[in-house]
């Protein structure tokens, strides 16, 4: 019997959620990872960085990417524009995308994280738009929801960084850095 292994990844800018490229050339878990048998449990989009857990335990991977286990996922997203107090109501309530309502969010504006890592390329800045960072917390795990969500409410994501999963939080890995799970 094989023990269960669980990882966390801090997953780069750029870098796909998976094993292989698929022929499209972009870096993917095993420029990073030389654990055999491992498996992302869930996926962060390539323009997306931050924690991305692994596991051998296939039981284990569908509890915490399946969005009946209410696993919560904490975000740090740095948006344009300042959102009125009307944006940040409109994410706790739900918002209703293609895809049909989203569950209620938890969100509050925040200083940029600490540490922020560079990112390459780097986020475009424009002298004429502020920005904001926002913590936002989720259970479900629609594609690129985060993006979506703030897009609705009128403040499209500049930055997008999963700072934990459940339990599992980033902590103090780098970018491209993983760690066994305590």
């Amino acid at each position: 019997m094989v023990k269960p292994r669980v990882l966390l990844f801090h997953k780069p800018f750029g870098v796909l959620s998976q094993f292989t490229d698929e022929g499209t050339g972009h870096p993917t878990l095993k420029d990073h990872i030389d654990v055999s048998g491992v498996y992302a449990a869930g996926r962060l989009d390539r323009d997306s960085e931050g924690l991305l857990v692994l596991t051998n335990d296939g039981k284990l991977q569908s509890r915490i990417a399946s969005p009946k286990f209410k696993k919560p996922k904490i975000y740090w997203v740095q948006i344009e524009r300042i959102p009125d107090d009307a944006a940040l109501e409109a994410l706790r309530k739900g918002v209703v995308l293609k895809d049909g309502k989203t569950r209620p969010a938890k969100v509050r504006r925040i200083e940029a994280p600490s540490p922020l890592f560079p990112r390459d390329p780097p986020v475009r800045v424009r002298k004429t738009v502020p920005d904001c960072w926002l913590e936002l917390t989720i259970v479900e795990g629609r594609n690129r929801q985060v993006r979506r969500m703030t897009a609705h409410v009128g403040h499209p994501t500049l930055r997008l960084i999963r700072a934990s999963v459940g339990a599992w939080h980033l902590g103090g890995l780098r970018p491209g850095e993983w760690r066994d799970a305590p």
